[in-house]
């Protein structure tokens, strides 16, 4: 069911909100993606186009961007290798080495220096561990937009830890994606929307459009 619009309009008040983007990064959804099955389904999709309006809008509205980006040292020091998800990730051909193309935030995405770019070398989450917290509180965050790939393990893992650190959660349902592609929507509407505001990319737009006061 989609969200009041008076609702959603008061949870996503430019002045108390921030948008996340995750990983977000090209050596995972740009054209030379370690996970071009990943990366195709984001573009397909719409989602990383949709990914890169909501930035420009947050922008344009005052709303803080924070991108979260997954990276590894060359010697791979730091790095998690307690699941098959990690190990998997050291064979890949493209690896996210700090400093390599791989790293940075790929097309379309708009990046301008109020951004904040957060990197982690280890775990699952682009929330725990990783310093977000501390940074939403000093932003006087009070609900966190949630974007990016993918939506079988860092989205769900975002939502989770927000809402556990006392955060409102928002996902633009079109604005995340997973493979294979039907596992995204069966996702949100199974489990993202029980913990979730689930909404759209032009729901998003449309509120961050209406007047607003400033942060």
């Amino acid at each position: 069911m989609a969200p009041d619009t008076a609702r959603l309009g008061e949870q996503l008040d430019p002045a108390s909100t921030v948008l996340l983007t995750v990983e977000c990064q090209r050596g995972v959804v740009g054209p030379d993606s370690a996970l071009p099955e990943l990366a195709a389904t984001a573009r397909r999709s719409g989602a990383l186009a949709n990914i890169a309006r909501l930035v420009a809008a947050a922008h344009d509205a005052g709303v803080q961007v924070l991108h979260a980006v997954a990276e590894r040292r060359p010697d791979g020091r730091g790095a998690s290798r307690n699941a098959r998800l990690f190990k998997a990730a050291e064979r890949l051909p493209v690896q996210q080495v700090i400093g390599s193309t791989a790293v940075r935030i790929a097309e379309p995405i708009p990046v301008t220096e109020d951004d904040l770019v957060v990197r982690r070398l280890h775990g699952l989450s682009p929330v725990a561990g990783t310093g977000v917290d501390a940074l939403l509180r000093n932003f006087g965050c009070r609900t966190l937009v949630v974007t990016g790939v993918s939506a079988n393990v860092a989205i769900p893992n975002a939502v989770f830890d927000a809402v556990n650190l006392g955060y409102t959660a928002v996902v633009p349902a079109d604005a995340i994606a997973g493979v294979p592609a039907d596992y995204t929507p069966a996702m949100v509407r199974h489990t993202l929307a029980l913990v979730a505001t689930v909404t759209s990319t032009d729901d998003v737009l449309n509120s961050w459009r209406r007047p607003h006061r400033g942060r």
